[in-house]
């Protein structure tokens, strides 16, 4: 069983998260350059194949695009296109950064910690994955 690869997709930052090779666990990966995002992608692929990937979809709370949304489906296109082999699931991400905000607090990450971007980011991965599991 290959792993599931989560993307939060930012025009400057990627934050990733990857489950467990059993799929029961998403887990922070990393944050990147929005820049090197298939680079990184495809690398890990190489090393690792990937079962899936599961791309974060920016909506605003009335479901109408976001300022992102048009780089993410840009996104999406290009993955499909370059990776036809693995299945891409869109998520709704709409509150995931809220709610990784509560989860830092909840897990008693520092002020300091809960300002850095690049943390925010990998956490929402993550609850973009982990929400693609549990919806499975």
């Amino acid at each position: 069983m290959g792993r599931i690869l989560a993307i939060d997709y930012g025009n400057k930052r990627v934050g990733l998260a990857i489950t467990d090779p059993l799929q029961l666990i998403a887990t922070p990966l990393e944050t990147i350059h929005s820049q090197d995002v298939f680079t990184y992608v495809k690398a890990y692929h190489q090393r690792e194949p990937l079962e899936a990937i599961v791309v974060g979809m920016p909506r605003t709370l009335l479901n109408e695009p976001t300022d992102v949304t048009s780089a993410v489906v840009g996104l999406v296109r290009r993955l499909r296109r370059e990776l036809p082999d693995v299945p891409l699931h869109e998520i709704d991400e709409r509150y995931t950064s809220r709610m990784a905000h509560q989860a830092m607090l909840a897990g008693g990450l520092s002020k300091k910690d809960r300002r850095d971007k690049a943390t925010v980011d990998r956490v929402s991965a993550t609850l973009i994955l982990q929400s693609f599991l549990n919806s499975r």
